[in-house]
């Protein structure tokens, strides 16, 4: 996309960020015409000193300043791999810069351009409910039997909690290679926070049946099920859901398949069960990436997942015909927080010697963290 292209989009995007208090007041105009040549000014300035990470998810005007774009855990890892990096500024959301903190060295910063950028689905799940959900899973013997296994989508207190009690961390292309890995030493997995991922890679990959997967409620008591219940689940998963991906349906998939013959569905495995089970292909964010790259053209793809990314797709692969699966649009709104007028003023302020928005994650807490990290990144 051409500067003057993104230019446009910054000053007529009607979901530019609300001005938090994390900026101090400072935070330049949307309408600022100088906007993209400040932020590569500030970027030019600080040189290898920084690195700029662009989750996929994120507005184009922001992903034209990316040095790496990807999905969570792979921008995380980059961070990581990058020791040299001494600012790396985290275009995402807060539980992925909070990752990227654990993986990286202690003399790195990692900055997230808006404090406001969080995640519902991370949100879902806090640390007192898990504890408590824990307890109950202890009184009734079973929790010596159950390993928890959390989302990359959590925050770093549960990522924490996971690893000090054996468990692991997975992502949406390794949910159903965590969940084998929990099944060979354990008869039971808590799966957080993401219920409808747990759900599909359990009953979809692994054979469970619906019947062994149940839905822990943090807002009932005993999770809103019976003794017996939690005892026979195979599977309990958190009542937590992605905002995006919940919204599609059934109905969207039979309107797109009347309105264009030939379409294939392709969703994220964040959807709900029906919804991925009527669908043609699924799989995670990258996984949908090259889907659609490596499909020929003229082929039709009506893709269930966040909006900024479909509509890229789209304009990178105009030989193909690409719909957003939801006729109704649907961004990321915490993803949406983060624009250029929050990059650039994270930049300039650095450029200044001033560090602002730095996650920082305790040390006990990053230490369970980074042992449930390793334990995946050691998965066979």
């Amino acid at each position: 996309m051409a500067l003057t292209d993104l230019l446009l989009l910054g000053q007529n995007s009607d979901l530019l960020s609300e001005r938090g208090v994390s900026c101090d007041g400072a935070l330049p105009s949307p309408s600022d015409p100088s906007l993209l040549e400040r932020a590569l000014a500030a970027k030019n300035s600080l040189g290898s000193r920084a690195m700029i990470l662009g989750h996929h998810y994120q507005r184009d005007e922001v992903i034209a300043f990316a040095d790496i774009t990807g999905d969570s855990f792979k921008l995380a890892q980059a961070a990581a791999s990058n020791p040299t990096a001494e600012l790396v500024f985290f275009c995402g959301v807060h539980f992925m810069a909070e990752s990227a903190d654990v993986l990286t060295t202690s003399r790195q910063k990692v900055i997230l351009p808006d404090l406001a950028a969080g995640c519902s689905m991370a949100d879902m799940a806090s640390l007192t409910a898990v504890q408590d959900c824990w307890k109950v899973l202890e009184k009734l013997g079973v929790a010596s039997k159950t390993l928890p296994i959390t989302y990359m989508n959590s925050t770093a207190a549960i990522k924490s909690f996971t690893g000090e009690n054996g468990g692991t961390v997975c992502t949406s292309s390794n949910a159903e290679r965590a969940m084998s890995w929990a099944f060979e030493s354990a008869e039971k997995i808590l799966f957080l926070p993401d219920q409808h991922l747990g759900r599909n890679t359990a009953v979809l990959k692994l054979g469970i049946s619906l019947e062994e997967c149940q839905v822990w409620n943090p807002w009932k008591p005993n999770g809103g099920l019976s003794d017996q219940e939690i005892r026979d689940a195979k599977v309990l998963l958190w009542r937590g859901h992605c905002s995006v991906h919940g919204r599609f349906t059934t109905e969207n998939i039979s309107d797109i398949r009347s309105r264009v013959q030939g379409v294939q569905v392709l969703v994220h495995p964040e959807c709900q069960h029906d919804v991925v089970s009527h669908s043609d292909v699924v799989g995670s964010t990258e996984f949908i990436i090259k889907t659609v790259e490596n499909s020929p053209p003229g082929s039709k793809w009506a893709i269930g997942t966040e909006l900024n990314l479909v509509q890229r797709l789209a304009k990178a692969h105009t030989d193909k015909e690409i719909y957003f699966l939801d006729k109704t649009v649907c961004y990321c709104s915490t993803m949406n927080r983060i624009d250029l007028p929050h990059l650039v003023w994270a930049l300039e302020s650095a450029v200044s010697g001033r560090v602002v928005n730095q996650i920082v994650v305790e040390a006990n807490v990053a230490h369970f963290a980074r042992v449930a990290l390793e334990r995946m990144l050691a998965l066979p």
